[in-house]
């Protein structure tokens, strides 16, 4: 069987036809490559002329995720174009559409991300005071942040594909509600993560007080808010339980008060007991990290006559320096009502005991 080279092109007039609009796709894409890689440095580098005038760095860390992202979205929407005006086998070309909406779709999610994650940065940057505070931040917002884009993006994909997301909403039912019921407490979670971060009564490393758990909170998730206990264990709290309670913030405090309260011994001498104040104010005055306020005769006990002392520590958010101010102050005190004669009272009881002829 011999065949001329002109029969042999003849055989097929739809695979010619097909093969010369590959050709042509090749040929665009190419070229447009070469446009959007030149059009693409030319405005970076005249935006980077711009923003070299700026005192911020927001909108050099922008121009570098529109450098990282513009490529890949903008070739995959020159390559749907062209898809879109060829004619070629409708399945074949009902599959290119969809792969490039996907990737399309997938690309500017990525660049959302990014983007969100860097405004995030910023603002952080901008009202908190710690570098380490600002990326515990962004790590307890940014996965929120992420989570809404990609389903966003999620839906965006199905209906894409065809299906009618009314229609699929709708059909949920009674199922829908029941899912909704079961997830209402995962749900009061999420909306009070939201409410932690954006109210912000408490934030990483802060010392805090929930019920009777005090800690220094760790990690704040979509759920659950991590507490690193003083007393050495993990508390894993639910975002819910924490909005809902009263909480004690440390950190906020300029100060904290103390209060002593001191029993002497009935017997004491009566000249002592006006210079008892006087006593421990000077005993007090010379400490560190303490203001104190004021100290008076409070009541007579079973046993004592009770003193009440009143001082601040300037501790906040620093445990270990409230309650190496406690030490110093009862030592002082102890020490003072040593020196001046003071004793302290203890439990006693006094028993008349009457003889018998």
């Amino acid at each position: 069987m011999d065949f001329t080279l002109n029969e042999l092109f003849n055989i097929s007039p739809n695979l010619r036809s097909l093969l010369t609009d590959i050709a042509i796709v090749i040929v665009i894409l190419g070229i447009s490559y070469f446009i959007l890689k030149v059009g693409k440095n030319l405005l970076l580098r005249q935006l980077r002329k711009f923003t070299r005038k700026t005192e911020t760095d927001l909108d050099d860390q922008i121009i570098e995720i529109v450098n990282k992202h513009i490529i890949p979205i903008g070739y995959f929407i020159i390559c749907y174009l062209t898809f879109k005006e060829i004619q070629i086998n409708e399945t074949i070309l009902g599959l290119a559409r969809t792969f490039l909406s996907i990737a399309i779709t997938f690309c500017t999610s990525r660049f959302l991300v990014d983007l969100s994650r860097v405004v995030i940065k910023f603002y952080s940057k901008k009202y908190h005071y710690s570098n380490s505070i600002v990326e515990k931040n962004i790590d307890a917002l940014f996965p929120a942040i992420r989570v809404v884009i990609w389903t966003l993006a999620g839906i965006f994909i199905v209906s894409n594909l065809g299906f009618d997301i009314g229609a699929i909403v709708a059909g949920l039912g009674i199922g829908g509600v029941a899912i909704a019921l079961a997830s209402q407490g995962i749900l009061q979670d999420l909306f009070s993560y939201f409410a932690i971060l954006f109210d912000r009564p408490f934030e990483i490393s802060d010392l805090v007080s929930v019920d009777e758990f005090t800690g220094y909170v760790q990690h704040i998730g979509i759920k659950t808010t991590r507490i690193k206990a003083l007393t050495g264990e993990e508390l894993v709290l639910a975002n819910t339980d924490l909005t809902n309670s009263r909480l004690r913030n440390y950190k906020r405090m300029q100060s904290r008060q103390a209060k002593i309260k001191l029993g002497i011994i009935y017997e004491t001498d009566n000249s002592l007991l006006p210079k008892i104040p006087t006593i421990i104010e000077q005993a007090l005055t010379p400490l560190e990290n303490i203001t104190f306020d004021i100290a008076y005769f409070s009541e007579f006990g079973d046993f004592s006559l009770d003193y009440e002392v009143i001082y601040f520590v300037h501790s906040n958010n620093e445990l270990k320096i409230y309650r190496q101010a406690q030490h110093e102050v009862n030592l002082a005190i102890k020490f003072a009502f040593a020196e001046a004669g003071i004793k302290f009272a203890y439990p006693t009881a006094l028993h008349y005991v009457n003889q018998v002829k």
